[in-house]
């Protein structure tokens, strides 16, 4: 079904490593774009070494790829290329002058001086979207530094909103439990590339995209921030808990934990209901959000003690039946056998030269272009010489004079 998927008619070079682009290539790659990853020779993508675990067909192919590389690359195809040698620069330009899309996500300047920055592959190709993926972007101060998801955790003031407070056990900053710097950068990278895609379509011309993980961990913040610069008022960590709404949060039942998570008058209501104190939902200083926000210190232990008196189970039976939103706390193997993620298909298995291993499912569902998984993360240049004889036209004779010389 590639062919008939979304971006089937694109072409994308990837020259990233690690997470931020590969999540970003990953989702043009799901989306039917044909994605060749650019790699070092005899190193590759250093994610490749990130186990254990291991991707489970080694015993088939000699490799040696962790899961956390798996888990970014499917759909890809695999070539190694020197771009310090001035034959891999020349090989990585007319891979360019080929293709709709290129991402990158060297340190700034790195490319320019490689030949291979923007406006050098725009001379060549007009109507390439050209994506660099940075920490810092392509301007400012800080541009030249590099930097890891968790420096812009904390950089960027996630880390301050995210966390138990300080007065509590366990409390003080805490990095989110997964990379999500790296996740949103890819995300907005993957957006802005297509909308760029569209833009071309009408103008003709493709444009250069500086996409920076400072400013996405930044935007991922938003009501938070947008709080702050509203208010002046510095968002204090709550936890488990919502700064905008009341009783939103975890609570301890007789036999476990469960979230709860009351969102507005209507549901406060109808929780009162169920937990037998009908009077709270018309008390004056807990009826609106504003009111509960102000009188949490109030309200809360009083909802602390009743909910410590029944199990998580019956809880949340009675809640869903009353249409108020709950959740039991799972962790991953309790998440993939819930029945509803089951129904939806979210695990699936992806491809590899001696098998398959589980993967996750793209979330985007489509109804005319659905998306399936043929083909699984590469081996290490598995497709060097399939892309330059055939997109190149390289014959065996040079691609072996290449290989000898380092270049590929």
């Amino acid at each position: 079904m590639t062919d008939q998927k979304p971006l089937s008619h694109i072409r994308v070079l990837d020259l990233s490593r690690v997470l931020a682009g590969p999540w970003c290539t990953q989702n043009l790659a799901d989306l039917g774009a044909k994605v060749i990853k650019v790699e070092r020779p005899g190193m590759g993508d250093e994610t490749r070494g990130w186990g254990p675990p291991w991707l489970p067909d080694g015993e088939h192919t000699g490799r040696r790829d962790s899961a956390y590389y798996g888990s970014a690359n499917r759909g890809k195809k695999s070539i190694t290329i020197d771009l310090t040698h001035p034959q891999g620069q020349a090989l990585i330009r007319r891979l360019a002058q080929r293709s709709d899309v290129l991402v990158e996500n060297y340190k700034v300047g790195t490319l320019a001086r490689y030949g291979l920055a923007y406006d050098d592959l725009k001379a060549i190709n007009p109507r390439l979207v050209y994506c660099s993926i940075t920490g810092f972007g392509q301007s400012g101060p800080y541009s030249h530094r590099p930097g890891y998801d968790f420096v812009f955790q904390a950089m960027g003031g996630l880390m301050s909103i995210t966390g138990e407070r300080d007065d509590l056990p366990g409390g003080g900053p805490q990095k989110v439990g997964i990379a999500v710097a790296d996740i949103t950068t890819g995300m907005y990278a993957s957006l802005a590339i297509t909308a760029a895609l569209l833009w071309r379509d009408r103008s003709g011309r493709g444009q250069y995209i500086d996409v920076a993980l400072l400013d996405c961990a930044m935007a991922f913040n938003s009501n938070q921030a947008v709080n702050y610069l509203v208010s002046g008022k510095m968002p204090r960590r709550y936890g488990n808990a919502h700064p905008n709404a009341v009783p939103y949060q975890v609570f301890d039942t007789r036999d476990g934990r469960m979230v709860l998570a009351v969102g507005n008058d209507g549901l406060f209501s109808a929780y009162c209901q169920v937990i037998g104190r009908p009077e709270l939902s018309a008390d004056p200083r807990f009826a609106k959000v504003s009111g509960r926000l102000t009188n949490r210190d109030a309200l809360l232990p009083m909802l602390i003690d009743i909910m410590r008196g029944d199990t998580t189970a019956n809880w949340l039976a009675r809640l869903e039946a009353a249409g108020v939103p709950c959740a039991p706390i799972n962790d991953f193997s309790q998440a993939f056998a819930d029945p509803h993620v089951c129904a939806r298909g979210i695990q699936v298995q992806v491809p590899l030269s001696g098998g398959s291993f589980p993967g996750i499912a793209s979330p985007m569902r489509f109804s005319e272009t659905p998306l399936d998984y043929p083909i699984g993360p590469p081996v290490l240049s598995e497709h060097t010489d399939e892309v330059l004889a055939q997109q190149l036209e390289i014959p065996v004779e040079e691609r072996a004079r290449l290989r000898a010389a380092g270049v590929i």
